[in-house]
């Protein structure tokens, strides 16, 4: 080698030393303004455009010199989701090891679908998901692939359950297509996350393929409503879709009673359990999911109840065959050592999503999972509480697990409310409606949450309602 390809080899590594220590920098000063930003931005989309648009610049820029940029330029529009006052959505925060070792995964740069090309990220995906089996109680052979979050894993899931149901009835997709093959039904609760209708939509399956069963007040399932909604269909063409931690009351389906339902009528049964899945690894929640293991897949994220970053979530199934038998692909480039990433999911080139899973698992430990499970759900509760005692507040669902519900006896006054949290920016909360109301949701998904985030919270609303 030259010494002028030396000399431009190491350059490029100083650039890249630089830059690294520059977003070091930057992370650790946003981290650290965290108890003190506001947790809304303060700056909307078309600003952030104009700061950061225009032509394609003529000339580059060192990269330690664009990380300071972006740095600098980024902050009014970026909103503290890490810090404990968030409780927008169903959005979790970053534990320090997941995201360290995210960090990793991102200089490692490893194409994560082969454990012949990349055997240690593999390896410790393959751990991480062994290890959510276990605490989830779920299956210990069943396959756990690493998607983007629950959308994608809804959707994975309900292409393996068609893909299986379809050849119960002596049709085989793979050759076959689907066009002329016996109708599949789409089971679903009235309460249902839209995930499960879009997942659908991306099969071919659209709002005429889909029968919709009542749910109770708290939005579970009901049992007679299911039996009689199975009765007018064939035996073995339905996908039920069951739910574990409603998006609005936390509620969960009443697994015992329906899944024995649903195995009489020859169905594949889909929990989709996002956040509400991870109930099952604390003892004293898991009489929420009791019977939900009985299932044939399982729909979860890290990146809400185990607090990793974005993205990861994942697709768990029974039966690995049937994964397999869904999403292995060809190619003779391709090598296969046996059950890998790519043929248990829809990407073949993807991020080591899973590492920081691993992560976050051996640093917490079972314990740690329980205890972080238990307080989220400790923390709704006292949430709930400190709203119930502010005049003019209701709370409108009871709270089972980590989601709480909230309103003033007006709709307009709750929307007003809901706008006032975010502009005086102590927390955030979202709205929603709720049997024909609106409502602001709270979801408890953070391991940051303290005690006092959430008295800094219940006094900013107190002042608010009081104004």
């Amino acid at each position: 080698m030259s010494a002028l390809c030396v000399d431009a080899t190491l350059s490029r590594m100083d650039e890249r030393a630089r830059a690294l220590d520059a977003a070091h920098r930057a992370a650790t000063d946003f981290l650290a303004s965290l108890p003190d930003r506001p947790v809304w931005p303060r700056a909307t989309l078309d600003e952030m455009v104009g700061v950061f648009g225009g032509a394609v610049p003529d000339q580059g820029m060192d990269a330690e010199a664009v990380v300071a940029e972006l740095a600098a330029k980024a902050d009014p529009g970026l909103v503290a989701i890490p810090g404990g006052r968030f409780y927008g959505f169903v959005i979790g925060g970053t534990l320090p090891a997941a995201l360290a070792v995210d960090w990793l995964v991102s200089a490692w740069d490893q194409n994560s679908g082969s454990s012949l090309v990349t055997p240690t990220t593999v390896a410790l995906e393959r751990i991480a998901g062994d290890w959510i089996l276990e605490l989830l109680g779920l299956p210990a052979s069943a396959s756990v692939g690493f998607v983007t979050g629950a959308q994608v894993s809804n959707f994975t899931c309900l292409a393996v359950a068609r893909r299986a149901t379809l050849a119960r009835l002596g049709w085989n997709l793979n050759e076959r297509g689907a066009r002329g093959a016996p109708e599949v039904r789409l089971v679903v609760g009235e309460h249902r996350h839209g995930s499960i209708d879009r997942a659908g939509r991306f099969l071919g399956l659209g709002s005429d393929d889909l029968d919709t069963v009542a749910a109770d007040g708290a939005g579970r399932m009901k049992p007679e409503a299911l039996e009689g909604a199975l009765a007018g269909i064939q035996p073995g063409h339905a996908i039920v879709c069951l739910q574990a931690g409603e998006v609005h009351t936390g509620a969960f389906d009443p697994f015992a009673e329906l899944i024995p339902l649903a195995r009489a009528h020859g169905a594949w049964v889909h929990v989709d359990g996002a956040f509400g899945l991870w109930a099952a690894a604390s003892p004293a929640l898991r009489p929420l999911m009791a019977g939900a293991e009985e299932a044939d897949s399982w729909t979860t994220d890290a990146h809400k109840t185990l607090n990793v970053p974005y993205d990861c979530g994942m697709a768990i199934v029974r039966d690995p065959a049937d994964s397999i038998a869904m999403f292995r692909t060809g190619g003779d480039y391709l090598v296969y050592t046996g059950l890998d990433p790519w043929d248990i999911s829809p990407e073949l080139s993807r991020r080591a999503r899973g590492v920081p899973v691993w992560a976050a698992l051996r640093s917490l430990g079972r314990s740690g999972v329980v205890e972080l499970v238990d307080r989220l759900h400790a923390n709704a509760a006292a949430m709930a509480a400190g709203l119930a005692d502010i005049p003019g507040v209701t709370v409108v669902n009871e709270v089972p697990y980590t989601q709480v519900m909230f309103r003033l006896d007006d709709d307009d006054a709750t929307r007003t409310l809901g706008a006032d949290i975010l502009e005086e920016g102590t927390a955030v909360v979202t709205g929603a409606e709720w049997d024909g109301h609106a409502v602001l949701r709270c979801s408890m998904s953070s391991w940051v949450t303290s005690p006092d985030d959430i008295e800094r919270t219940l006094a900013a609303i107190r002042r608010l309602v009081a104004a």
